[in-house]
């Protein structure tokens, strides 16, 4: 018996379906096929509308489709294309994963969902991601990362992934973060997008990887 499960093309698969109160502690999956046509997506409690809503290889950190190894603390990728995520995930009254299959043609995963069956702090954040792509980038504007986040919380990170068509350098733009009532100027300018990721001036060819952060050019 194989331990993973065929996704017909058009079909959505549910990977977790758990009563709660719990957290989710670590998944681990290898998905074949196109991961752009694999949408994972996570419902907290009574969620009609998912929290997370993501292509699977961009959820992992693999957004040009094929696998690169990957190693910082929350997300790691390895070897076989092994997608891991050590998000803790708590969730109050049940937690429902599904990974929807857009493409014309059947997809295999293999997955594993660790999980604990525990009491939430009621100060404890349910986990959220958004996923934007945009092709071309308008020049000279601002991108925005994320947006319509409404209640209390604390950013976690961001993964980018950015494909240059011409020779010049992408780095300079520089990341912001506006908060509550900030509207003409951030709370947080950085000053370049390299270096938010932990790099500098036009970085070369090559794995950089941290506890924090990871970066492959």
């Amino acid at each position: 018996m194989s331990p993973s499960v065929v996704i017909k093309a058009g079909q959505t698969f549910t990977i977790a379906d758990i009563e709660g109160p719990g957290s989710i502690q670590h998944i681990w999956m290898t998905p074949t096929g196109n991961w752009r046509y694999s949408i994972i997506r996570f419902y907290w409690d009574d969620e009609a509308t998912p929290s997370v809503e993501v292509p699977v290889g961009d959820f992992f950190g693999m957004g040009w489709g094929q696998y690169a190894p990957l190693q910082p603390l929350a997300i790691c990728v390895n070897p076989g294309s092994a997608f891991n995520c050590y998000w803790p995930m708590p969730f109050r009254k049940k937690c429902r994963i599904t990974m929807e299959n857009i493409d014309t043609h059947d997809m295999t995963l293999y997955f594993q969902v660790d999980y604990l069956e525990t009491e939430i702090p009621k100060d404890a954040a349910y986990f959220h991601a958004q996923f934007r792509r945009t092709n071309p980038l308008p020049y000279k504007q601002n991108y925005v990362l994320v947006d319509s986040i409404q209640s209390k919380g604390q950013y976690v990170g961001t993964f980018l992934a950015i494909g240059v068509h011409n020779n010049g350098w992408w780095g300079e733009g520089e990341i912001k973060f506006y908060m509550d009532g900030d509207t003409d100027f951030p709370t947080i300018c950085g000053t370049g997008t390299e270096d938010y990721f932990c790099g500098s001036s036009a970085s070369t060819a090559g794995k950089s990887p941290t506890p924090a952060a990871s970066r492959k050019v």
